[in-house]
């Protein structure tokens, strides 16, 4: 029996298939994700670790070689690699295709629990770890600059507001905010006078952690209430820093001011950025893995313009770079280049059988087929 015989016999019948299904791919069509390359993904996890003042010998030394020795007692681990640079690790670890990337989240996290006995005991916080796609890249990049505000100030505000509000985006999987560091105290010691008074910068650094703290004091149990004690004291302005008692002895004290003197910076002076000869905060926006590259930059740049009630008046956003554009110019060529097959394929039938029906037809079947295509692909 001819496939197409039943076709021919309901004439109405394939024409409202025809039609459903070129509905059905006008629709797909919307739907289908775009991006300027295939897109996929690789079981890839990323540890971070942190020590503040620790050059890259001390941070591979120290803190990479022991995570990298329990990571590597994971099943499956296809590759590491780490990368240490002053005060921070980064240790990407790559399973193999077939592994369940849930998983390998569960393996890490159990390695970087046995690994935590090994590592120096003054990392501010334990090693995290997030999964990553290796394939992702950067699909818009902001630069934050202001002409008054400073760019510690900034990358405060875009920590806080615009990268909190970005991230709430449909379609995002990420925004990391480089350029400038969050605001910090910087004490800055002085050898000679350390030396003199037969102190070491660890016995300053304990009298600062010290006297810097915030934590519980105990419980006051009352006839009638009791009442949670606590101390708060956090210590935020430079002058607050000056009168820390670092050595007393005989009646004699030496304060911080003394050996040290304190100010006003940033945690990292060695990240920085410009834009149109400005300090400036970038905000690089990466996708997830099945997002539409176009409607999610659509709905990003609607957040920019909500955002500018949130933000002081004196901090600019500009775009620095869009990959919607040339994905976009990809997608105008890709739709000029389907209209002009079809005229050619109706020309083409048109000149050699010189006959209107097979024309039209040939017309007609060809945006069917490129329909019921994305309404495969879409499916």
């Amino acid at each position: 029996m001819n496939f197409s015989y039943p076709f021919i016999r309901r004439p109405v019948g394939t024409t409202l298939l025809a039609i459903g299904l070129f509905l059905i791919g006008c629709v797909a069509y919307s739907f289908l994700p775009v991006a300027s390359l295939p897109s996929f993904e690789l079981p890839t996890v990323r540890v971070s670790a942190s020590r503040p003042g620790a050059d890259p010998a001390t941070m591979a030394a120290s803190v990479a070689a022991p995570l990298e020795r329990r990571l590597g007692e994971i099943a499956g681990v296809s590759e590491i690699t780490s990368v240490s640079s002053l005060g921070s690790s980064n240790i990407t670890i790559q399973f193999d295709l077939g592994r369940s990337i849930d998983g390998a989240g569960r393996d890490v996290q159990a390695a970087l629990n046995a690994a935590a006995t090994d590592l120096p005991s003054d990392l501010p916080t334990l090693p995290t770890f997030r999964k990553v796609n290796p394939a992702a890249f950067p699909i818009f990049i902001l630069a934050m600059t202001s002409p008054t505000i400073s760019a510690a100030e900034i990358y405060n505000i875009a920590d806080t507001v615009v990268v909190q509000r970005l991230s709430q985006v449909e379609g995002v999987a990420e925004v990391v905010a480089t350029g400038a560091e969050q605001p910090a105290v910087r004490v800055q010691f002085n050898p000679v006078a350390l030396a003199s008074i037969g102190l070491s910068a660890e016995d300053v650094r304990n009298a600062i952690v010290n006297a810097n703290a915030a934590g519980p004091l105990g419980v006051l149990d009352g006839d009638g209430q009791s009442v949670t004690l606590g101390s708060n004291g956090q210590l935020w302005d430079p002058r607050d820093f000056n009168p820390i008692i670092v050595k007393s002895n005989n009646g004699s004290v030496v304060r911080l001011t003394d050996v040290a003197s304190v100010k006003r910076g940033v945690r990292n002076n060695f990240s920085a950025a410009w834009f149109n000869r400005q300090p400036a905060v970038l905000l690089t926006v990466t996708r997830q893995a099945n997002s539409n590259i176009i409607e999610t930059v659509d709905h990003l740049k609607e957040v920019l313009d909500d955002l500018k009630n949130w933000i002081p008046a004196d901090v600019h956003i500009s775009v620095l770079s869009d990959r919607s554009q040339t994905i976009r110019a990809s997608v105008r060529d890709m739709q000029i280049t389907l209209g002009i097959t079809a005229v050619l394929v109706m020309l083409v039938v048109l000149v050699f059988l010189r006959r209107a029906t097979p024309t039209v037809a040939a017309g007609i079947t060809v945006p069917l087929s490129l329909a019921g295509t994305c309404a495969l692909m879409w499916f």
